[in-house]
């Protein structure tokens, strides 16, 4: 009599077997369940699906964190050699034409690298050695713009330029009254900077703040805090209305 129990029992567990087996190889099993291949190996092929499908997401050219390097002076070198070059362009702008600068600008950098090719041509045929070209490591490094990357950016910045024009017709089409009015103000005050500031100017001043307030505030953030908490305070009493008992 325990015969054909076992036998009534041999076809659920050999059933459970033949389920469990197609999960093994990796190719039958559930979508969600991961290959026989450990779990170290599941998380990691979880992990590259993660970033292959996130990598088609619009990408930006400069994260946060690259600017806020940038403006705290984290690199004094790269943040020094960013802020005299643009400080530098922006000023030769104010004087001169944007076509004199730029021309300039490239006449200076022909000047060096063609004296420098030049020298090191006379010091190879001096020396007689073969040396080969000089910016032979700079003239074989591959530059060009892959089309899935160029087509990332693009996204990137499509999303900026969509965000900006459905803002544009939002307050020139009048869709909130009050952001409207504010918009004019703004401009109409904009009127009076523009009549003693013109754009490089602002440019300058704005470049300086940027690469200053940042900084100074860091440093003095304790005492700076303070005294904005004074005039606050301050500016609270005088603005806010007094009780009708106390006129």
């Amino acid at each position: 009599m325990a015969e054909p129990s076992a036998a009534t029992q041999s076809p659920s567990i050999s059933s459970s077997s033949s389920g469990a087996e197609p999960s093994a190889p990796g190719g039958g099993g559930s979508p969600g369940a991961c290959p026989a291949l450990g779990t170290k190996s599941c998380s990691s092929s979880c992990a590259d699906s993660f970033v292959s499908s996130s990598s088609s997401q619009p990408v930006s050219l400069f994260s946060t964190s690259q600017v806020h390097d940038l403006i705290f002076w984290r690199d004094v070198k790269k943040t020094g050699f960013v802020f005299g070059t643009t400080l530098i362009m922006l000023l030769s702008l104010a004087a001169f034409s944007v076509i004199s600068v730029v021309s300039y600008l490239i006449l200076a950098l022909l000047s060096v690298t063609i004296s420098f090719r030049i020298y090191k041509s006379v010091i190879q045929a001096v020396q007689k050695s073969e040396e080969g070209h000089p910016f032979k490591a700079y003239l074989d490094v591959d530059i060009t713009l892959s089309s899935e990357a160029f087509h990332n950016y693009m996204n990137a910045a499509m999303v900026h330029i969509n965000r900006a024009l459905k803002l544009i017709i939002r307050l020139f089409l009048v869709e909130d009254l009050v952001d409207s009015l504010k918009l004019a103000v703004f401009m109409w005050l904009m009127t009076y900077v523009g009549a003693v500031f013109n754009g490089i100017t602002l440019l300058i001043l704005a470049e300086l703040l940027v690469f200053s307030v940042p900084i100074v505030y860091e440093k003095y953030k304790t005492q700076i805090d303070h005294y904005v908490g004074i005039a606050r305070d301050q500016t609270k009493s005088i603005v806010q209305p007094r009780p009708p008992g106390l006129r």
